[in-house]
């Protein structure tokens, strides 16, 4: 069985959600694809990224990326950075040959999406977008049910993503809320991985129009390099600095096969944690899904008789989409990192077998595309087109 060697790049949050899901991988998908050496990570001090090193079980550590784009050792490029360095570092890992997965979403600029999508694809490395909720067991079995045609022809949807994390003025001005690191705010920190589920599940959107908003316009100046998001709170005689980035956005889209919905996400929702959600209505049925109870989906047929008609739970298990692998009874227990297990599972399964992953680059393109089109309809108040990729 081969062994792929892996250097990681950024040592906060996403590094230890990837760095289990290697070590998970071949424990729940075995025989594996192939094995994975966490070889080296990276990080903006030696120090941290020595202890790093031993925190997620590296080899060793390094304060210079560049050192693992250059090891002739290295296979597998893991970038879990803030967004403003995916670029360089994606165009890098391409042209040295290195398979690439990298955390969402895939850039600050639809410009730089095509840099990386156009230099991953001109030199035929496997590349990934890590739009990890996608992959819970229940939101695959959505997509079947969606592709076997049991809900019928799609007729409208919404989604949502909400959390309070930023609800609190005197949270940090974490790299989240500065423009020239992330891009954009809610849209592009959780906005975007519920435009990716409804991608995947529905297919492409044709036409947005889009109402972006900022409620907090100044927060207090975090110290040190690790990313505190909620966690940590500034008094009132703590320096602050501007926000630049939207708190909340609100989507309504067309999609290309005709149907029409909303995606809305914020960070200001108090008493929601990880409120990812999407229902689904068709000519046959409806589908619901909320991440917070991620075993379950809700469904409703309408060839059901009407004594009973109405939404049921499927509780997600060995029957479903990826359970043989998981756990051995429905509803024992998804989490976050079994979400990424599923995700290394594919990525390493498309390298072994020569084929695309998914998602990809391409989608991480197309989404800025749609992102694009959006900022461009909050400025105008109309329907805006969404580029495709030529």
């Amino acid at each position: 069985m081969k062994t792929y060697n892996v250097g990681l790049i950024g040592a906060g949050f996403m590094a230890k959600a990837h760095s289990l899901a290697y070590a998970g991988m071949p424990m729940c998908f075995w025989p594996a694809p192939a094995l994975i050496n966490k070889k080296t990570i990276a990080d903006l001090t030696q120090e941290r990224a020595d202890e790093a090193a031993v925190q997620f079980a590296f080899e060793k550590g390094t304060d210079d990326w560049t050192t693992i784009i250059n090891d002739p050792d290295i296979d597998i490029v893991d970038i879990c950075t803030p967004n403003n360095v995916h670029a360089e570092i994606a165009v890098a890992a391409a042209k040295a040959g290195k398979h690439i997965i990298c955390e969402k979403p895939i850039a600050t600029t639809a410009e730089e999406a095509k840099t990386m999508y156009e230099a991953a694809s001109k030199a035929g490395v496997v590349n990934m977008l890590a739009f990890n909720y996608r992959m819970t067991p229940a939101v695959q079995l959505a997509k079947k049910y969606i592709e076997e045609g049991s809900i019928g022809d799609i007729l409208d949807f919404r989604g949502t993503y909400l959390q309070d994390w930023s609800a609190d003025p005197n949270s940090p001005l974490s790299w989240r809320f500065q423009k020239k690191v992330c891009g954009s705010g809610a849209f592009g920190d959780i906005g975007t991985h519920v435009v990716d589920m409804l991608r995947f599940l529905i297919g492409d959107f044709a036409e947005v129009n889009a109402r972006f908003a900022t409620y907090i316009d100044e927060r207090p100046i975090q110290t040190g390099a690790v990313d505190n998001l909620g966690t940590v709170k500034g008094g009132s005689n703590v320096p602050k600095a501007k926000v630049d980035v939207d708190d909340q956005c609100l989507l309504t889209l067309k999609c290309t096969n005709g149907a029409f919905g909303t995606i809305e996400a914020t960070r200001n929702a108090w008493g929601r944690n990880n409120f990812i959600t999407f229902e689904i209505h068709g000519t046959k049925g409806s589908l619901y899904f909320n991440y917070e109870r991620r075993d379950e989906l809700q469904v409703c047929f309408a060839d059901d008789p009407a004594d009973r008609r109405g939404f049921r739970t499927v509780y997600t298990g060995p029957a479903h989409p990826f359970g043989e692998n998981l756990w051995p009874i429905p509803a024992l227990g998804i989490g976050y990192t079994e979400t990424k297990i599923v995700e290394v599972y594919k990525f390493i399964d498309a390298i072994v077998n020569g084929k695309d992953a998914s998602p990809n680059f391409k989608d991480g393109y197309q989404i800025e595309l749609l992102g694009d089109a959006a900022f461009r309809s909050a400025e105008s108040g109309k329907w805006e087109q969404i580029a495709g990729i030529k």
